[in-house]
């Protein structure tokens, strides 16, 4: 009989406290405690939307099903999807790095733009490049893009900083040719979420209020212009 009046009364100051609990959150006069609940879900579930309704298309597609995977082609027929690791044992694990002149320009942007980030920094910026390669706003080569000028100025500074582009660190130029041969060979990008802007998170340029953000790397915020 004690046990069955002690759960008794613990079940009514359960009920009180739960009315006590949910007093600040509702001006509901109602004494249907469900009502309180109600108003404070549908509160919640209305700021997720707002919340959801800001993620660009593009991530909200990556949170769902995984980024994309894409694959190589050989004379028209796919073969096994490329996997980046973005780590040195992988990176050196790749064929020896070779090529023209569109190579040796993504090298160097790579190097002078973002020698000092990780991997990963080092591969978004490769993905910008080659993203604006993709756009018919830019030019349509890799040297195209990188050496671009307007406005005054230059896409990538390094470009028109009256310095040699002479890459004098061995060991970020290793790093910085494989990563490009890498990219142009077919690597996914997988980071930017298809962005053609960065910026270091030290300076804010205009364009930055525009086009919405997809990734933060490092040093860098990353754009995709509308």
């Amino acid at each position: 009989m004690r046990l069955h009046t002690g759960w008794i009364t613990g079940a009514i100051a359960a009920v009180v406290l739960n009315g006590a609990a949910f007093a600040d959150v509702t001006v509901s006069q109602s004494n249907d405690p469900t009502a309180a609940i109600g108003g404070t879900m549908g509160n919640l579930l209305g700021a997720e939307r707002v919340a959801l309704n800001a993620i660009p298309q593009e991530r909200l597609t990556e949170l769902a099903v995984g980024p994309k995977i894409e694959t190589r082609t050989t004379r028209g027929k796919a073969t096994a999807p490329v996997v980046i690791r973005y780590d040195d044992a992988w990176l050196a694990a790749q064929p020896a790095p070779a090529g023209d002149a569109q190579w040796e320009c993504l090298s160097k942007a790579i190097y002078f733009e973002a020698r000092g980030e990780t991997l990963r920094g080092q591969f978004a910026v490769a993905e910008v490049i080659l993203n604006r390669v993709d756009s018919p706003d830019y030019p349509s080569s890799i040297c195209g893009v990188v050496e671009q000028r307007g406005g005054g100025g230059c896409q990538f500074s390094y470009v028109c900083d009256g310095r040699a582009d002479r890459m004098r660190d061995p060991e970020a130029m290793w790093r910085a040719e494989r990563i490009a041969a890498t990219m142009i060979s077919g690597a996914p990008r997988a980071l930017t979420m298809g962005a053609t802007h960065f910026h270091t998170k030290q300076v804010r340029p205009g364009w930055a209020r525009r086009f919405p953000q997809t990734a933060s790397i490092g040093a860098h915020l990353f754009y995709k212009q509308p």
